[in-house]
């Protein structure tokens, strides 16, 4: 029945075996699953919600996450350039309307505008990121507009002349020039904090809200141009900033960026604005934040289409097993993937292809 549905794919499948190479194998594997995805019988939708309230919103947050645990670097903005190359065939081999996970910060909002999830859920070991997450939570939904958004992010003054036909670089270029504007910066801080714990009455503890101090203060202090390395440790000498991965594009020239447009901004918003886009505290290998959003997709019918990794997988040599149990019970789909990065690259990965023992680091 495949082989009539794909009547070329067999011919590919026999020159890939030929292959010896690694990449060979992967790509062998996504077309494969990309074709079994294809000849899936449907199966009942999914019961996820379209919209959660505050309340369950918090208990999920609460409830499936962990206690914070220790990482060598802050991590306030991605060092991955390449991060951009995959979607295209991200997009060709995933559907929208499935279920995204991720770690680490602001990548996550380009993958989510891409592919378009039902409903995101975030990890990450350090609760600092679930904070900052929160922190970018209440900035989309105070900011119409992406010149807010950068405005307020940035705490520089919202420039003329900006508007929906800007670029990215246009918008960044246009907070780099001004100064910081620290009346802006109080008064977005102090909103911030009003509309987490207020509004949406998150209850953050005071250690919480004086960690959003910290966070906000160093967008405020470095600007567009901050990158992975400022004010923190970095495993690498040469990052790029802030604007680089709001810049950056695909191979064939395309940006993906959450900020490149107002489709890619507007979708993301309107995910924050349904609290759509839930940040855990989480190890890969905990025992607790990833059975947990397991077991309440397969409650409600919903399979994981992406899997955002990062090179996570590189600190998990002493706790290989349970990742791959924690793997193990997620409901994945046919096609399910992996993003994972690597040096100097980004690459697709099927979520079900594990290797047996930790294959060691890719730096």
């Amino acid at each position: 029945m495949l082989k009539t549905l794909l009547p070329t794919l067999f011919d590919v499948l026999s020159f890939a075996m030929l292959k010896a190479h690694p990449l060979y194998r992967a790509s062998l594997s996504l077309v494969l699953a990309a074709a079994i995805l294809s000849a899936s019988p449907q199966r009942p939708a999914d019961t996820l919600p379209t919209q959660y309230t505050d309340a369950e919103f918090w208990r999920i947050v609460t409830e499936f996450s962990e206690p914070g645990g220790a990482f060598p670097y802050e991590n306030f903005v991605s060092n991955e350039i390449n991060y951009q190359v995959v979607i295209p065939d991200l997009k060709r081999l995933t559907h929208p309307g499935g279920v995204y996970l991720g770690v680490a910060p602001e990548q996550n909002f380009t993958y989510i505008a891409a592919i378009q999830p039902k409903v995101a859920f975030i990890f990450d070991i350090r609760r600092q990121n679930l904070i900052e997450l929160l922190m970018y939570k209440a900035l989309f939904e105070m900011a119409q507009d992406r010149a807010e958004f950068v405005s307020r992010l940035f705490s520089r003054p919202r420039s003329a002349g900006l508007g929906a036909a800007s670029t990215a670089g246009d918008l960044l270029n246009a907070i780099n020039v001004a100064r910081p504007n620290a009346l802006l910066y109080a008064e977005t801080l102090q909103d911030m904090k009003d509309r987490l714990v207020r509004q949406h009455q998150f209850k953050l503890s005071s250690a919480d809200q004086e960690r959003i101090d910290y966070i906000f203060k160093v967008f405020y202090e470095g600007g567009p141009r901050m990158d992975y390395a400022y004010a923190s440790r970095s495993p690498n000498a040469t990052v790029p900033s802030y604007y680089n991965l709001m810049t950056a594009t695909d191979r064939r020239g395309q940006n993906w960026a959450f900020l490149a447009n107002e489709d890619n901004y507007r979708f993301v918003r309107t995910m924050q604005q349904k609290n759509l886009i839930i940040p855990l505290v989480g190890d890969f290998a905990g025992p607790k934040a990833i059975k947990s959003v397991a077991q309440y997709l397969k409650d409600h019918n919903a399979f994981v289409t992406v899997f955002y990794i990062s090179n996570v997988e590189d600190y998990l040599s002493g706790s290989w097993e349970s990742y791959k149990a924690n793997l193990a019970a997620l409901p994945v789909e046919p096609s399910g993937l992996f993003i994972r990065f690597v040096p100097q690259s980004t690459l697709l990965r099927p979520i079900r292809e594990v290797p047996a023992r930790w294959p060691g680091k890719n730096w």
